[in-house]
């Protein structure tokens, strides 16, 4: 594989990713703030209403997108509870942060979505591919765990 292509397969997803994190930890933080001023469910509220309005714009205005929503009803029926996952999502990062602070928050997220993302792997659940544990997993996950602890000192 050439390193062009190598950039573009493994760097370029990491990356995003890293941008995502990025932007989770600011969003939590604004989310946090908002909070304080309005109440905890009512800034859960207001930011999946920000949310749904900016989605909606880019979906239906802007036509981003593949265009498949007709195929809405063939999803599997627990894919729809992504939406209530997301309102536990922002209601637990906008109780945690002010309580424990940004990294603290965030280290703690971060080493809930790892464990689960290791199980959800292994086992294949949700559809994905089967990724079997191995050794070097139990090992990052175990320096990560240390990581964590270290930083909630």
């Amino acid at each position: 594989m050439s390193f062009g292509k190598f950039l573009l397969a493994n760097l370029l997803p990491l990356g995003v990713a890293a941008l995502s994190g990025l932007t989770m930890a600011v969003q939590g933080s604004m989310n946090s703030v908002l909070g304080r001023y309005i109440g905890l469910w009512e800034a859960t509220w207001l930011v999946h209403l920000v949310g749904l309005l900016v989605v909606s714009l880019l979906v239906f205005i802007f036509k981003v997108g593949d265009g498949q929503l007709a195929n809405l009803l063939q999803a599997p029926w627990y894919t729809f509870l992504g939406g209530v996952l997301s309102v536990g999502i922002i209601y637990g990062v906008v109780t945690s942060i002010p309580r424990l602070g940004v990294a603290n928050a965030t280290t703690a997220i971060i080493v809930g979505q790892v464990l689960t993302a290791v199980l959800i792997d292994h086992l294949g659940l949700f559809g994905v591919e089967k990724i079997p544990f191995s050794w070097w997993q139990l090992l990052g996950l175990a320096l990560l765990a240390l990581g964590a602890r270290c930083l909630l000192r």
